[in-house]
């Protein structure tokens, strides 16, 4: 691969310290294990906590363990989800009552656990997941809601949280009516938050119309939001693997990746990276951002991989590494960090968040968010690194 070329040449010419690409996703996993020694401490956690976010790292490590054969990653996710359950199925903290769709997200890594420790409860908390599911409140079109206390309304980072599992729990149950339902988020969502004029997407629509942040006569919110974008793309992917090859609206899943693919290469800025606000890159305060660059790796490796996507990404991904490991990527007593990672970002609430560009630049930067890292770890091991 040239980026391998290119890496060995700058080693050898002293620009870049010596890093075997190839083994990236292991030594950042370590870093992040060696940093967060319990899971739930993952995205700098507090307490033991059913996140999606935590849900996100601990796929992640799961997919180590799979590449790798290691028991050491797939332990480390086992003893969190073991702690969470009980024997009933029930989780530690979940509320129904909520119907929040990233309770959902952590679900995923059950369908793992619970094929190889053959575990009932994990079967039973899936069933609880897929239970809210069914109680969900949507729009008329049957977008589930993001949560209970955001009525009306679709994110693009809900499609993650729901599309995957859905499709995961439509090969478990053999029930093809959550395929479909798999299939409907991702194509609702698109029909309300697409642009035509910029081939991005808006974070989020309001069916109502009535939230301050919300377009009154399209709904939309008003900026393209990297992370959200990256989710979306992510959920995607996801489902199209799950997919079966003969699912009528497949096509248009792949038709969707397709253009996303080529409406974001645009955005690649000349250091391969992509901005908080993407559209909007060198703005005064946006900046190049790791969960969307991590998004946007796993994505596009993934899709090449799975065949949706020409292997004429491949530069695209050799050049988003090489700005990764520039800008974003450092190396601190013997451990990997990932820095510049918006820690949070919302529509609505109490203080209320606006979904200007100011709000999206303004919100709180960190290092080794999971939001990032996951990802970065997923898309190392997708692209080889």
């Amino acid at each position: 691969m040239l980026f391998k070329k290119i890496i060995l040449l700058l080693c050898l010419l002293g620009v870049v310290s010596t890093l075997t690409a190839q083994s990236m996703y292991r030594k950042f996993a370590d870093s992040e294990m060696k940093r967060f020694p319990e899971a739930w401490q993952l995205d700098h956690g507090k307490r033991l906590y059913f996140g999606y976010s935590q849900g996100l790292g601990c796929l992640a490590m799961l997919k180590v363990a799979e590449k790798t054969g290691e028991a050491k990653y797939f332990n480390y996710v086992e003893k969190w989800a073991d702690t969470l359950i009980n024997e009933k199925g029930e989780i530690h903290l979940y509320e129904l009552s909520a119907y929040n769709v990233d309770f959902v997200n952590s679900g995923k890594i059950l369908f793992e656990l619970y094929e190889k420790t053959k575990k009932e409860k994990y079967r039973l908390a899936i069933e609880t997941l897929v239970q809210q599911l069914k109680y969900q409140p949507t729009t008329l079109e049957g977008g589930y809601w993001h949560k209970l206390i955001y009525p009306h309304q679709i994110w693009l980072d809900g499609v993650y949280m729901t599309g995957p599992f859905l499709a995961k729990y439509a090969k478990l149950s053999k029930d093809d009516q959550y395929y479909d339902k798999a299939v409907d988020e991702i194509l609702i969502t698109a029909k309300h938050t697409f642009d035509a004029k910029t081939g991005l997407y808006y974070h989020a629509w309001d069916e109502s119309r009535k939230q301050a942040w919300a377009n009154p006569q399209t709904g939309q919110s008003p900026n393209f939001w990297g992370r959200s974008i990256g989710w979306y793309f992510m959920a995607v992917i996801d489902v199209l693997e799950e997919l079966p090859k003969d699912h009528i609206r497949r096509g248009e899943l792949i038709k969707l990746v397709q253009s996303l693919a080529t409406n974001l290469a645009k955005y690649q800025d000349d250091e391969g990276l992509w901005w908080q606000v993407i559209d909007q890159a060198g703005r005064a305060r946006n900046y190049q951002e790791a969960s969307v660059n991590s998004m946007f790796l796993y994505a596009y490796s993934k899709g090449i991989n799975q065949k949706y996507l020409s292997k004429s990404y491949k530069n695209l991904i050799d050049k988003l590494y090489l700005g990764i490991q520039k800008k974003l990527l450092k190396k601190e007593n013997g451990m990997w960090t990932l820095i510049q990672c918006n820690a949070v970002a919302g529509l609505g609430g109490n203080p209320y968040r606006d979904g200007s560009y100011d709000y999206y630049v303004s919100e709180r930067i960190r290092d080794n968010d999971a939001k990032a890292t996951g990802p970065f770890i997923m898309g190392c091991i997708e692209a080889e690194f």
